[in-house]
């Protein structure tokens, strides 16, 4: 219990102190927030300090948190801005890097299982990390944020779905039959959702907005935990419906009041990212194996080859959702955006862990590979669009939350005159 009492402690102590740092370096250098919370947690976790401990309590909320993460991600995209061209070249271009990261994985690791992990590990696109990153760039509307929106929505679910094929421990005709039911079962709930005006539902919703009753926000928990609940009865990963459950919410609530979808935009802010996402990130570094990552030279070796993977195998490949007349530093910002990955690839090097497929050495790899892609490439990127003329700007919620997500539950989200999520 006292072991408990102390890591949740200074787990939140970690939680407030990641994004004071943040602010310091802001003049020297733009680094997003999960990159300290994450090296925060292996500074004081069993890989140096030793003064935290995971524990199942804390290991359950970090789930909690991550299933949270992505049900901002399916809630944060326009379906409306992305369809046609744009989703239709991410995808190629997903299908593409799926391809090749499970070759490559293959050299790596001969094993089936291996292969397969380090190849989703790799397709894989951090949507929740860049759509604030863009936003506050002012790029969101642009045909390169479209682009990267493109990029991210197919990067988070596209490895969302192999995961369930190909590491749901079932055959893989029955793994593609659980997850086709599980797709219409949602698609239609998604469907009817983006037909009914939801009257009562919305009346509801402000009335108890700024009262204890917090029916929208209950509302979210219901959704969020029933779709990652049957996600998991059928043997499908969690965060396919946690993703799903972002979906369904952006258009039950599409409809209703501006100002409405304004404060409960910043109610998920607060209960993601102030609470629950940090907990996700802190414990990653706590879980995160240094030791096996620094033992072996070869191992050590991994992570640099791993971080130009990224770039040749998903960043490449995401060139084909480019938009018309873009110019080369429009290419190479979106070849750096689409390269940024870290969420997907601790939740599927998690699995490998768990299961066995894959050495901890690996694991440690692929994740630093990650942290780094976050921290160096939107840096990069956003460099290669001010060479265009644009502004810099501050991005000072980096990896979740930003001020300026008020905009998009204002027009962001589906428009009243076509509520139906085309692409979902």
């Amino acid at each position: 219990m006292q072991g408990l009492s102390t890591s949740l402690v200074l787990i939140a102590a970690l939680a407030v102190v990641a994004p004071i740092i943040t602010r310091l370096l802001d003049p020297l250098v733009k680094v997003p927030i999960v990159v300290f919370e994450i090296v925060l947690g292996i500074l004081l976790g069993p890989s140096l300090l030793g003064w935290i401990q995971s524990t199942p309590f804390t290991d359950t909320l970090a789930d909690f948190g991550l299933a949270m993460l992505f049900f901002v991600a399916g809630n944060e995209i326009d379906f409306a801005a992305i369809r046609g061209r744009p989703i239709s070249r991410a995808s190629a271009g997903w299908i593409i890097s799926l391809a090749a990261g499970i070759g490559a994985g293959f050299i790596l690791a001969p094993a089936p299982e291996a292969a397969v992990i380090i190849g989703v590990a790799l397709c894989s696109t951090a949507l929740g990390t860049l759509l604030p990153i863009i936003r506050d760039a002012g790029e969101i509307k642009s045909p390169i944020g479209i682009a990267v929106a493109a990029l991210g929505a197919v990067g988070e679910f596209g490895p969302l779905i192999a995961i369930s094929l190909f590491l749901s421990g079932k055959q893989l005709g029955v793994a593609s039959a659980v997850l086709l039911g599980f797709v219409l079962l949602t698609g239609v709930a998604i469907f009817l959702a983006s037909r009914s005006r939801h009257t009562l539902f919305h009346a509801q919703v402000t009335r108890t907005l700024h009262t204890s009753s917090q029916f929208a926000m209950r509302s979210i928990m219901l959704i969020l935990s029933t779709l990652v609940v049957l996600s998991m009865v059928l043997g499908l990963d969690m965060l396919l419906g946690a993703f799903a459950a972002g979906v369904l919410w952006k258009v039950t609530i599409a409809r209703a009041p501006q100002e409405d979808r304004r404060v409960i935009e910043t109610k998920i802010d607060a209960v993601a990212f102030g609470f629950l996402v940090p907990v996700f990130f802190i414990d990653t570094g706590i879980d995160f194996h240094l030791g096996a990552l620094t033992s072996n030279p070869a191992t050590l070796a991994l992570l640099p080859l791993f971080l130009v993977m990224l770039l040749v195998i998903r960043g490449l490949p995401s060139l084909l959702a480019a938009p018309s007349g873009s110019t080369r530093s429009d290419k190479r910002a979106l070849l750096l955006f689409g390269a940024t990955g870290l969420p997907i690839i601790v939740a599927v090097t998690a699995i490998g862990q768990d299961h066995g497929f894959i050495t901890s050495g690996i694991a440690s790899a692929l994740v630093g590979a990650g942290m780094l892609s976050v921290l160096l490439f939107p840096l990069l990127a956003l460099r290669q669009l001010q060479r265009n003329g644009r502004p810099e700007t501050s991005n000072d919620f980096p990896a979740g939350s930003s001020p300026h997500r008020t905009e998009q539950a204002s027009d962001g989200g589906l428009p009243p005159s076509d509520p139906s999520p085309t692409g979902a």
